[in-house]
């Protein structure tokens, strides 16, 4: 059955309603919350009727949706589920389900190999690890590292919307260095994700300097709808053409990084290359390399060549050998 958008803006509500067990919920008070959320996510100022509400309860106990909710009235006037960790989210994939998904996941291997699907590699696996975990009810293979405690990503999805609908939005943002937070509008072009951390790149309205913003730095984000999106040409790969990491500066910032690397770790950054600009120079007979790689001389590039402080030597240029040489002095005295 087909749903329309304001259907499943309701549903999703009474569903936080219902779970929220803090709280009594009278049909009156579950009106009220999908009214809001209509004027929240659809601009929509008509107030929802209570026999819509009623019909979305009816529809969510039965089986056309496949929820089987099991929505009870107690003390013949409060709403709530009668199994406490029910949730229309957690429902499991029907066996049609499952069918047509694993059909999509073998159809989708087929096309793995030409250019406009080759970015599904990777999703198609994990795909197919979900459609084995359903149906053999055994632990999946494919284990992503996630952290549940990481700051800011609350506001993926507030940020991803704004750039969707070319939305301006007034960032409170508070930078490592700085004592207290500053609150300005903002254009987003991207969301970029790093080292398992989450940037907004985008510009400050009226300025012409593209920043980088870090989602575990934001306080507070709200829509500017008085100023206007502005947008113009912004192509990810040329913009980090030359950057390891996000930290993107100015041209004259790019070097020529020359590395020679042990033999015990050459199988390593020759099958996971630190840049698309890595190459090969010089493969030596005790089986080390000598790299080259052209980047910006940015923080993270000095982090990601700190961690193999061990078997990478950095050749050229002196500058960044002089920069390595002091954080590693510096943090030997540490340990002396």
């Amino acid at each position: 059955m087909a749903l329309n958008k304001n259907a499943l803006i309701r549903y999703q509500t009474i569903d936080r309603c219902l779970q929220n067990r803090s709280r009594r919920w009278t049909l009156a008070d579950l009106v009220e919350a999908c009214t809001q959320a209509l004027n929240e996510y659809e601009g929509k100022d008509s107030p929802v009727s209570t026999r819509t509400v009623q019909l979305d309860l009816q529809m969510m106990r039965s089986e056309k949706l496949g929820y089987e909710a099991p929505i009870v009235v107690y003390e013949r006037k409060y709403y709530t589920y009668e199994d406490p960790d029910y949730s229309i989210t957690k429902i499991p994939l029907s066996a049609v389900d499952m069918d047509v998904l694993a059909e999509s996941v073998a159809m989708l291997k087929q096309f793995k190999d030409f250019s406009l699907f080759r970015d599904l590699n990777g999703v198609i696996q994990k795909l197919e690890d979900k459609v084995r975990g359903q149906e053999e009810d055994t632990p999946p293979i494919i284990h992503l590292d996630k952290n549940e405690h990481l700051k800011g990503l609350e506001h993926l999805d507030t940020l991803y919307q704004a750039i969707l609908k070319q939305i301006v939005v007034d960032i409170t943002y508070q930078s490592f260095r700085a004592k207290t937070a500053n609150t300005f509008p903002f254009i987003g072009y991207i969301l970029k994700e790093f080292n398992n951390r989450w940037f907004l790149v985008g510009k400050r309205y009226g300025k012409g300097q593209f920043m980088t913003l870090a989602l575990d730095r934001m306080r507070d984000i709200q829509p500017n709808l008085a100023l206007q999106y502005q947008r113009e040409p912004f192509d990810p790969d040329t913009f980090y053409q030359h950057t390891y990491g996000v930290t993107v500066l100015p041209e004259a910032h790019v070097i020529d990084i020359e590395l020679r690397v042990d033999a015990r770790e050459v199988p390593y950054l020759l099958t996971k290359p630190l840049h698309h600009s890595q190459e090969v120079l010089e493969e030596y007979p005790n089986g080390s390399v000598r790299l080259r790689l052209r980047v910006h001389h940015n923080f993270e590039i000095e982090r990601v060549l700190l961690s193999f402080a061990d078997a990478v030597e950095v050749i050229a240029p002196e500058s960044l050998r002089d920069r390595l040489r002091a954080r590693l002095q510096y943090g030997l005295n540490k340990l002396l």
